[in-house]
């Protein structure tokens, strides 16, 4: 049996427009021998650019398919890695930017606790930077920089110092526990 293939597989070389496959005996599941004309380099098949594979058809027809594969895949391994180091550099700056803010904020409270005279209204410049420090933080949480337990942590932070020059000035007073009934 001698099945001929005029190249219908797309982007064949040309050396390999006539291939023809010879087989010696024939079983009704696969062919068990395969002979190559010898104008086929044998090369080709161990660099693996070309494999064949048979599938059965009906119980008398077999088709051949060749598949052409590129010479080499790009390794998802390094892919992986350009991608880790694309992320490292993007969380640095996200996670840099969430400790400026929470910094500008922290220092712009520890200044007001240390006036002795100082007022009320001085705190709501230091609410704009705690606004944008919680937007930050909350960007960040939602891109996955940073886990939501310690953007809450950080928020929380800062909302206690705040409390704290509050209340060491006189301007909060917290509500005392209830006592708990035992």
């Amino acid at each position: 049996m001698a099945t001929s293939l005029l190249s219908p597989c797309l982007g064949l070389p040309p050396k390999l427009k006539n291939l023809s496959l010879n087989s010696t005996t024939c079983s009704t599941s696969t062919f068990s021998s395969l002979s190559f004309s010898s104008s086929l380099s044998h090369s080709i098949f161990n660099k693996g650019c070309l494999s064949m594979r048979t599938t059965q058809r009906s119980i008398h027809n077999f088709s051949i398919v060749c598949e052409s594969t590129p010479k080499k895949k790009a390794d998802s391994a390094e892919k992986r890695t350009r991608q880790a180091e694309k992320r490292r550099i993007y969380n640095k700056a996200r996670k840099s930017e969430v400790k400026t803010r929470m910094k500008k904020v922290l220092e712009a409270l520890d200044d007001l606790k240390k006036k002795p005279e100082a007022q009320f209204e001085e705190v709501l410049p230091i609410e704009k930077l705690i606004a944008e420090a919680y937007s930050v933080i909350d960007k960040a949480i939602k891109v996955g920089t940073l886990h939501r337990n310690t953007g809450a942590r950080r928020k929380s932070r800062l909302a206690r110092r705040k409390k704290a020059v509050e209340i060491h000035h006189g301007w909060y007073t917290p509500a005392p526990a209830a006592a708990t009934a035992s």
